[in-house]
């Protein structure tokens, strides 16, 4: 069980009118992410750290925690956050579900940012990073 302020996990889901193997590749190479989410250099490999570059808040330090190809990346990022994302293949396309969890009502992020403010801010952000997503495989 988590603990008394832990804040529950943002998921999105969409599915996504393209086969898994071309999802896998936007959202599994540093060149695919970086046109619907973040300039990174992500390589899909458990154990790799890379960088995600979030614009003003400067760099964010990840590294790949598990790896499935065509089925499921996560990774750390920065000090507090897990992030998901899982592919299954439907007879339409790709469902994808992205899993942003790690949230505290007691953290701050390490810009010094409450988790409760920043979890609402990130999930409105989601939404529209996963239509963009739906945007880029069509």
């Amino acid at each position: 069980m988590g603990t008394a302020s832990a804040l529950p996990d943002i998921r999105q889901q969409v599915l996504l009118h393209a086969p898994v193997s071309k999802v896998w590749e936007i959202v599994s190479t540093a060149q695919g992410m970086g046109r619907w989410f973040m300039p990174s250099d992500l390589e899909a490999t458990e154990g790799h750290e890379f960088i995600l570059e979030a614009g003003p808040f400067g760099q964010s330090p990840c590294k790949v925690i598990e790896v499935k190809p065509e089925h499921k990346l996560s990774f750390r990022w920065g000090k507090d956050w897990t992030l998901t994302f899982e592919l299954e293949e439907q007879p339409e396309g790709t469902q994808f579900t992205i899993i942003h969890s790690g949230w505290d009502a007691d953290q701050l992020t390490e810009f010094g940012q409450a988790h409760a403010i920043v979890r609402e801010r990130m999930e409105q952000g989601w939404a529209l990073i996963v239509q963009k997503l739906a945007q880029e495989v069509q």
